[in-house]
């Protein structure tokens, strides 16, 4: 009999790992709150739009977060890599570190520049026990899209390591995974379906093993990409892609952040959906949409919610929207208190400007693609990417597990409604001796840590492998835990 370990991790429903059977549940999935733009282009240097492939990173020596970016500009460069600081991760100031010349002066932001890497990921390991490594990145050369690894003791002075390269194309994700206790990162080639993640892992930071192809679109997602398309070209609110065609073009996975959490890993999966022909690319006129998808083992994957959109593009709005065409994860999001902070790239267009020649001058002038691209925040509750809801009432039956606490905890909005639990066991599902749902205390109201109790206060049972079986009435379950106290 395999067992769940509510103990050591909350049992979230992106999967059905910890569900045994659902009746009259439904899975939803719950798209972030959108916090707004926090860090925009800085028009006055040049910039055009800022992005990052790096999350915020905590150092507790200065006491702020920190963040790595890059800006396009109205130079034509993408002006190196520029450095952030926060004490909250939402306002964020640009100190001038005077490291490097840029167009005449020292009096900016730049961290790091080479005539012959890229830096493209930023990751701060406080785990490593040499400082000189504090800081993890990968580069690329600029003659192609290989990724070297490299490290420093800052984040600002770094040594590119002398090793094989990680083979890769324009894009890639790199985090430690906690889980594996390894460095993991995905990485972009093609497939039939066209681009594709891959992964590679790593114990030392140096020797990394062959990209393995973890997940590719399919036909599926080609029927998707129509409907995405002609979502946002019948809605006047909506701008559209520049060039519409009607052919028929592959949806394409073009990365995929990933983020280790309670056991599992969370993918956030950009689907690319082609609109009309770009003789360069091919990748220029469409949408970019993140979804969902969950692992065990970071390997095997499935798509989360019948592959609902998790952050989507947003209208117009009268240009007060960076998010039009394209919104991409930027990396790992971050869990702080009891909820889940996400950074992602939002842009305006996703071509050149001479696509859009013979277009509403009213939008697209020197406004639009002269500040195109900032970077948002966007929070999520604990747990809150999907939850288990009843419209009336539901009941789920959790997979077996061993109870090595006292205290079962559930995430849960209970507006009008309640929600009790009882424990069964777990091959005869017989309620246990002063754990049936009568004796269950209902419970109400919206709980990020909410307590089940039973009338009589007995110890919970431990004999045995046990279930636990949920009755929801207009009620959303979003994780269930056992623990000794609040977590």
């Amino acid at each position: 009999m395999k067992l769940i370990d509510p103990l050591r991790h909350r049992q979230l429903f992106l999967d059905d790992h910890a569900i045994g059977e659902a009746i009259n549940l439904r899975r939803t999935l719950h798209q972030p709150t959108k916090y707004g733009p926090v860090l925009r282009p800085d028009r006055d240097r040049g910039e055009k739009y800022v992005q990052s492939t790096s999350s915020p990173q905590w150092n507790p020596e200065r006491k702020c977060w920190e963040w790595w970016y890059n800006a396009f500009t109205t130079y034509g460069d993408i002006s190196h890599n520029l450095y952030a600081s926060s004490t909250d991760g939402l306002h964020w100031d640009r100190p001038g570190l005077g490291r490097y010349e840029w167009h005449g002066s020292r009096e900016n932001n730049v961290a790091y520049a080479s005539e012959k890497w890229a830096l493209c990921h930023i990751l701060r390991d406080d785990i490593d026990p040499d400082p000189g490594r504090r800081y993890k990145a990968f580069f690329t050369a600029k003659t192609n899209f290989d990724r070297w690894p490299g490290i420093s003791p800052d984040g600002f002075d770094w040594t590119v390591l002398d090793v094989p390269p990680i083979p890769s194309q324009d894009t890639s994700q790199l985090i430690y995974d906690e889980i594996g206790a390894r460095y993991l990162a995905t990485v972009k080639h093609r497939t039939a379906w066209g681009r594709s993640a891959w992964l590679v892992t790593s114990r030392d930071f140096v020797h990394w093993t062959a990209p393995e192809l973890i997940l590719h679109t399919d036909e599926i997602d080609q029927a998707n990409r129509q409907h995405r398309i002609d979502a946002v070209v019948q809605d006047p609110t909506y701008l559209s892609p520049p060039i519409v065609d009607g052919r028929n073009y592959i949806a394409q996975l073009y990365m995929m952040p990933v983020m280790p959490y309670e056991g599992a890993y969370i993918g956030f999966p950009l689907l690319f959906n082609p609109s009309g022909p770009d003789p360069s690319q091919m990748n220029h006129t469409g949408l970019n949409q993140v979804e969902l998808a969950v692992s065990r083992d970071a390997y095997h994957w499935q798509r989360v919610a019948d592959r609902s959109i998790f952050i989507g593009v947003e209208p117009w709005n009268g240009g007060s929207n960076y998010a039009t065409a394209q919104v991409a994860v930027c990396n790992r999001p971050i869990v702080r208190d009891d909820e889940i902070c996400i950074y992602y790239m939002a842009a305006r267009s996703r071509g050149h400007r001479d696509l859009f020649a013979g277009l509403d001058p009213a939008i697209y002038n020197d406004d639009f693609f002269d500040d195109c691209g900032a970077l948002y925040l966007t929070r999520l509750r604990r747990d809150g990417f999907v939850s288990l809801d009843a419209a009336d009432e539901g009941v789920l039956l959790t997979k077996p597990f061993r109870v090595a606490s006292d205290h079962l905890y559930v995430n849960a909005e209970v507006a009008d409604g309640e929600l009790c639990a009882e424990i069964v066991d777990a091959a005869t599902l017989i309620p246990q001796p002063g754990f049936s749902v009568h004796e269950c205390i209902p419970l109400q109201g919206d709980h990020l840590q909410g307590r089940v109790e039973w009338s009589k206060h007995t110890p919970l049972p431990r004999e045995a492998p046990v279930r636990l079986r949920f009755y929801l009435r207009h009620a959303r379950l979003y994780s269930f835990w056992l623990a000794a106290q609040k977590r």
